[in-house]
């Protein structure tokens, strides 16, 4: 779907501040009614544009203060299937992004701990020991800026 009109763009960049409002609280802030809203809505969800509606969950206040980045370069010995290490890493609760990269790596993960001996304890006894792991490289974010994304939202 490449013919968004201004009204569309506008309900995308409402959605992707809160996905939680209904159609009627985004025709109106758009100026149009709840069922030309919702038709719209519909519309940019069928054609897949909108994806799904997501939680941003505060992970501090639920008692995981660390986030980590890890670089993983699966070893060349064994060969192991890019498959069978994506869905052992998945099944790791910590895990909460798991990112295939070109470079210097070959996946990007991001583990939330709840603290750097928590860290520890998932590296040594979960990540180490997944089918294939290399070299690995850690880096512990220290803040988070979110940035607008394409639409301005």
């Amino acid at each position: 779907m490449s013919d968004l009109d201004a009204t569309d763009l506008a309900i995308l960049r409402i959605l992707a501040q809160d996905a939680t409002q209904s159609a009627a609280q985004v025709g109106r802030a758009v100026g149009i009614g709840q069922p030309a809203a919702w038709r719209r809505i519909k519309r940019l969800t069928d054609s897949g544009i909108l994806a799904g509606r997501r939680v941003i969950v505060d992970n501090a206040a639920l008692g995981f203060g660390v986030t980590v980045f890890l670089g993983i370069r699966l070893a060349a010995k064994g060969r192991t299937s890019l498959e069978d290490f994506e869905r052992a890493v998945t099944a790791i609760p910590e895990v909460q992004t798991v990112q295939h990269v070109l470079g210097q790596f070959d996946y990007r993960l991001r583990i939330t701990a709840r603290d750097i001996s928590d860290f520890e304890r998932i590296l040594r006894r979960r990540i180490m020991t997944l089918p294939g792991v290399g070299q690995v490289e850690a880096n512990v974010m220290l803040s988070e800026e979110r940035r607008p994304g394409p639409l301005g939202a």
